[in-house]
């Protein structure tokens, strides 16, 4: 199975390397010198769509708690979101107030779709930025066996009781989370630049061997641990899922992405010099080498936050911005905010489906996104002419 995967993936990273060559050539062509009409044109479409995508997000979000074993008219659920976020009453405020589905919306499913607008923001940014640092478009953290790094961390820390370290709970679950991502990460680019230069086929290939290696930590871990309770923890952690969101685990997530998706937006110029490569780096002054460990650092502090509160969720970080790019191209100042907000709207989705595609039960949200994830990799794959700027 191992050598039918590789051939796969040399062959795509051989022609690979044709086309991101022809996308590095698109992306500085298109940063190059437009007419002014050509560049309001530009503009005003990114706009249009920038816009389109946040009225979609808003639906999503009033449709997805409108959702659920008790059906909810999308009007009741947009009244009472507007009443708790805006302070504004919609019709008859005794029709709110103490209904129970006042309480479900805002006490259960709000603070479940906040989770998954984070979640979804923090993988597609995290494969964006991974995607970008390592110049590789296969680049993402379930992918290169980041996310089970930090799963491991997570279940060190959980069945092993030494996730607080004095600190919060969560806080110090997410300590651990983020150093098995930042040392899986490390072993990873570790692996795959031995021998020659880091290629796609190497980089999945060594993916795969920290994947499974972190796997087999954890179940280990688990066997000699006598912690009932922390094995159901670490199964949720190992499966993915949004089902244990509320007000009090969300805060800590939403501003550790808050924070980055505003510091990757705002180094959105230092991304687009990565992309064209060390020799202009050097023209501009830029020291790429600090900037790839920086980006690297931070990614794995993203991914291990966002384990430590939904556990393994694949897939996102690469679907979201191929999509992406085939709709705006490779500069990251629209390449970054359009993932964030496409991966919002797409985990809020999948979430949604993952809620109530079987009645009475709840799937792992980690089954929906790699049923879809797994084809679009194996498309992306045998897609033999794909790159970095191709539409």
């Amino acid at each position: 199975m191992y050598i039918i995967m590789f051939e796969a993936v040399e062959k795509y990273s051989q022609s690979n390397s044709k086309s991101y060559m022809l996308g590095r050539k698109n992306f500085m062509d298109s940063t190059s010198y437009t007419s002014f009409e050509d560049n309001e044109k530009f503009k005003r479409r990114f706009f249009i769509l920038l816009l389109s995508l946040i009225v979609v997000l808003i639906i999503s979000v009033i449709l997805s708690v409108s959702v659920g074993s008790l059906k909810i008219q999308p009007s009741v659920s947009y009244r009472i979101l507007i009443n708790k976020l805006l302070g504004i009453t919609i019709g008859d405020q005794s029709e709110l107030i103490g209904n129970a589905n006042y309480n479900i919306i805002w006490m259960i499913r709000f603070p479940r779709v906040l989770l998954a607008i984070i979640v979804g923001a923090g993988l597609s940014l995290c494969g964006t930025i991974m995607q970008a640092t390592v110049q590789n478009p296969l680049a993402e953290p379930y992918i290169l066996g980041i996310s089970s790094g930090a799963s491991l961390g997570a279940t060190f820390s959980i069945m092993l009781g030494i996730g607080s370290f004095n600190l919060l709970s969560m806080q110090g679950t997410s300590f651990w989370a983020f150093l098995g991502a930042l040392i899986s990460a490390a072993m990873v680019l570790l692996l795959a630049s031995f021998g020659s230069k880091i290629s796609s086929a190497k980089l999945v290939l060594s993916g795969t061997v920290v994947n499974a290696l972190c796997n087999a930590l954890s179940n280990f871990i688990i066997s000699i641990a006598s912690n009932a309770e922390g094995m159901q923890t670490v199964k949720f952690w190992t499966m993915g899922s949004l089902a244990g969101a509320n007000w009090g685990n969300i805060l800590f997530p939403s501003v550790v992405v808050i924070l980055c998706c505003i510091f990757f937006i705002i180094q959105s110029r230092t991304l687009n010099v990565l992309l064209m490569g060390d020799e202009s780096a050097i023209t501009l002054g830029i020291n790429l080498n600090f900037y790839r460990k920086l980006y690297m650092i931070i990614t794995s502090l993203l991914t291990g936050v966002l384990v430590s509160v939904c556990g393994i969720i694949g897939f996102v970080g690469l679907i979201i911005p191929h999509i992406v790019r085939s709709l705006v191209g490779s500069d990251h100042k629209k390449l970054t905010p359009v993932s964030i907000l496409l991966g919002s709207i797409f985990m809020i989705w999948a979430d949604v489906f993952a809620r109530t595609l079987i009645p009475n039960s709840e799937l792992s949200i980690g089954i929906i996104t790699a049923l879809v994830g797994a084809p679009f990799f194996v498309y992306i794959l045998l897609r033999r002419g794909y790159g970095f700027g191709d539409k």
